[in-house]
């Protein structure tokens, strides 16, 4: 006979024994196990992530080192540059005195001549009657004018009589004997020199003493003998 009518067929378990046993052993596993069933062994210590840190940090210092080589670089070539520029300048406004300078004797030098006829008109005047002292007062105060423009522009007459004769300030034009002045002094000035700040503008035309000439002969001195005295007997 089959079985009663009343007992039920047994039921399928809803999941394979092996899918069961699956769960339960994945429940059983201790936590921080990896899905594949691995073991990572025990946790590593703090300082196991060490070496990539200290690779980080010499790559940086390998970088801020070649940086301050790069800064110390571009601020010696500014340093150098600074330098040169200034060099420069300096030579640049040496150069544009210098050349302002020249003109400016160039200048003066063109109308020194007119102010040594001013010179002789003066020494020449000698005003008597009144209209002629009136054209002296007049005269006199337009050279006076320009000599205050000189002065302005920083040129200075040469003082030379009674100096030592300088070719740097002088040039002679005639020599005499003086018996007054020893040799290479100046004993009378031909035509007034200038200078402009230092600088020799025109040089001055000087006669310069040769000293006191040779004197008279000495007694008993080759030469001397008195062509009236009779000869001496051998």
């Amino acid at each position: 006979m089959g079985p009663e009518s009343g007992d039920a067929a047994p039921q399928q378990p809803p999941f394979p024994a092996e899918g069961v046993a699956d769960a339960a052993g994945a429940a059983q596993q201790p936590e921080g196990a990896v899905a594949n069933g691995a073991d990572p062994g025990p946790e590593s210590p703090a300082g196991v992530a060490a070496p990539e840190g200290d690779d980080r940090a010499a790559q940086l210092e390998g970088e801020l080192a070649a940086l301050r080589a790069q800064h110390e670089n571009l601020n010696s070539q500014y340093m150098r540059l600074a330098a040169d520029f200034d060099n420069f300048r300096k030579r640049q406004s040496r150069d544009s005195d210098d050349l302002r300078m020249q003109i400016t004797c160039s200048t003066l030098s063109e109308i020194l001549p007119v102010v040594d006829n001013f010179e002789r008109a003066r020494q020449q005047l000698n005003p008597q009657h009144e209209e002629a002292q009136t054209l002296h007062r007049s005269y006199q105060g337009l050279y006076k004018q320009l000599v205050e423009v000189f002065k302005q522009l920083g040129v200075s007459p040469m003082r030379v009589e009674g100096e030592p004769f300088d070719p740097n300030l002088h040039e002679a034009v005639l020599r005499e004997e003086s018996h007054e002045h020893a040799e290479d002094v100046i004993v009378e000035e031909l035509q007034r020199g200038y200078q402009l700040q230092g600088r020799v503008l025109r040089h001055a035309l000087v006669k310069v003493s040769m000293g006191p000439g040779p004197g008279p002969l000495q007694e008993g001195g080759a030469g001397d003998a008195d062509p009236a005295a009779p000869p001496s007997e051998a």
